[in-house]
């Protein structure tokens, strides 16, 4: 019989019956262990049972020989369930293996996570021999299947074609499709993606919205086509209206919009006493965004605002698990779950001192005990870029004078410049940057000017982006090269340059997308890259979202994509890319 579908194989099953007869022992005994009993809504003390990776009994019971097994006392400790991020990004700087390790240490043992890189720039059939490889670490991942690339492909149909996504929505580590940031061609009669919408459906999975300002009629629309949840709300408001039309509503704290302070104020001022529909994410933010912690942040968030205890813990764990139909898998502390436990000083500080994953120590008595797991990157074609191509100052030159006006980290507007074009240096009297896409391959450009990202860069070069081009920003063509060059150097990265020096850097040894530093690294790293665009008049927060959301079309209103330089609201090309010749290197 195939068995590769089943979490458990028959011989598996088999060994943890024989645990409960005494003819096989447990590997770990949590004793006297006060425990969230999700059922019950109630804290209760029992004896855990763990064999291997499966909670296999939870009761007064002990077994009678205890010989090799680890006896836990957990007598004044509380225990709940492994924390689940449902929207992970694990593409953001970091790389899923990085994210993972990292969410571990604070209590996240499963994450669900976007696919779009893995989509865009690997095989089918690689990705999901990738896919296969996180199997065997601490934490459970999980993965969504993307309908659409969130910016203007000159290939669109062809990356997103129905045979792959079919495929990837069959994968059995596939838990829902979305997020819809493409919503508006479902609305506008895109029967295609509503034949993966349907066949999601029909496959008992989830649709993950992407609905920011929508109206109740919207909600309602997207509702009728399939969607199941949204993680778009920023008041109170708009999440009690989405959760009027059915929504499941994922509360969102990110680093470009931490909303969940407000979120839980309106929701409780609003009267919200039942929080069963209601789960947290970050949302995928960047590494610096998460140096205090993640969800067990959120969840003090929740507590601070009066949520219930016990809601709270249920809204970073047993909510999302009976959403996603994992229920019996994940979000309890019951027989027969994954053996993902957080081992608690006290109810209402929920950052752990111990962590199991899968019936492993990950964290002990406040210390790393998880037995780094490690991938081979190249083995799954995610080596370092290799340039074949070299880029030169005139390939910076503009001919147009619209422009990109930066108003947040993410939001644009389009604007007409006045500076001398043909200069090869901009005035540090104002806010006005080049900035040139060119592609992976070296093929085309698109010059434009950038206003509102920093009044004193010279240059600054990044492989990380949203369509994985590449892109230059700053007031000098010169140090605007220097930087390009060393980020080709270095194989993938971001990378700043000031007078002809390279001032800092973030290698991105992962297909120019990926880190392969540890996070506490790479939170340090980014920092400091922070601080300096600070320093050189970058106004906002987030500098790597700028960077991968230049090119994104399900954001207003102009976008910097492989298209051109594109008008969203009117769904046109305002600068189309330039084609380079004599680029490649002989």
């Amino acid at each position: 019989m195939d068995t590769r579908d089943f979490r458990w194989s028959n011989n598996q099953i088999r060994n943890q019956v024989e645990v409960l007869d005494g003819e096989k022992n447990p590997h770990i005994i949590l004793s006297n262990a006060t425990y969230l009993n999700t059922y019950l809504h109630q804290w209760v003390v029992a004896n855990i049972w763990i064999y291997e990776d499966r909670i296999v009994y939870v009761g007064e019971n002990l077994p009678e020989n205890l010989k090799s097994c680890e006896v836990i006392d957990c007598q004044g400790q509380y225990l709940v369930p492994g924390y689940i991020e449902p929207h992970a990004h694990p593409y953001q700087l970091h790389n899923p293996l990085t994210l993972a390790n990292y969410a571990g240490q604070f209590g996240t043992t499963a994450l669900i996570c976007d696919n779009l890189n893995f989509f865009l720039t690997l095989p089918t059939k690689v990705a999901f021999e990738l896919l296969s490889e996180f199997k065997h670490i601490p934490s459970s991942m999980y993965w969504w299947c993307r309908f659409d690339g969130q910016t203007e492909f000159r290939n669109n149909d062809n990356i997103f074609n129905t045979e792959d996504i079919i495929s990837w929505l069959h994968h059995e580590s596939v838990l829902q499709g979305g997020e819809l940031t493409a919503w508006p061609k479902l609305l506008n009669g895109d029967n295609q993606m509503l034949s993966w919408v349907q066949e999601t459906k029909r496959l008992n999975k989830k649709i993950e919205g992407h609905f920011p300002g929508a109206s109740e009629r919207t909600l309602a629309k997207m509702m009728l086509i399939g969607a199941d949840c949204d993680h778009e709300a920023m008041t109170g408001q708009e999440a009690l209206t989405r959760l009027l039309q059915g929504y499941t509503v994922s509360l969102r704290q990110s680093s470009i919009r931490p909303d969940l302070d407000i979120l839980l104020k309106e929701l409780v001022s609003l009267g919200v006493q039942k929080f069963e529909r209601f789960f947290f994410t970050l949302d995928g933010s960047h590494p610096y965004f998460y140096e205090n912690g993640m969800t067990n942040e959120l969840i003090k968030m929740a507590i601070g605002h009066g949520i219930p205890l016990i809601e709270a813990y249920h809204m970073a764990s047993y909510n999302i698990a009976r959403y996603y139909n994992m229920e019996h898998l994940h979000g309890s502390i019951a027989t027969g779950r994954i053996a993902n436990i957080n081992i608690l000083k006290s109810k209402d500080n929920p950052t752990p001192i111990s962590v199991l994953a899968k019936g492993k120590w990950i964290k002990k008595d406040g210390k790393n005990t998880n037995v780094a797991s490690s991938i081979d990157w190249d083995k799954f074609q995610l080596p370092p870029l290799d340039f074949k191509w070299v880029l030169h100052k005139d390939d910076l030159s503009l001919s147009t004078s619209v422009g990109i006006h930066l108003l947040n980290n993410v939001i644009t507007k389009p604007f007409e410049s006045s500076i001398d074009l043909n200069s090869d240096e901009l005035s540090l009297e104002h806010d006005e940057c080049f900035l040139t896409m060119v592609s992976q391959d070296g093929s085309w450009r698109i010059n434009t000017i950038v206003k509102g990202f920093a009044q004193y860069v010279g240059g600054f070069s990044s492989s990380y982006s949203g369509t994985g081009d590449f892109l230059l920003i700053g007031k000098s063509k010169a140090d605007m090269l220097m930087a390009f060059e060393r980020m080709r150097t270095i194989g993938g990265g971001i990378v700043l340059a000031e007078d002809h020096q390279i001032v800092h850097e973030i290698p991105l040894p992962l297909k120019g997308i990926m880190s392969d530093l540890e996070m506490n690294l790479l939170i340090k790293k980014e920092k400091r890259m922070i601080e300096l665009l600070k320093e050189k008049g970058y106004p906002y927060d987030d500098p790597a979202f700028t960077l991968l959301f230049f090119s994104a079309t399900h954001l207003p209103f102009i976008r910097l994509t492989p298209s051109g330089l594109y008008d969203v609201k009117n769904n046109k090309v305002l600068v189309p890319p330039t084609q380079r010749v004599n680029y490649q290197i002989q």
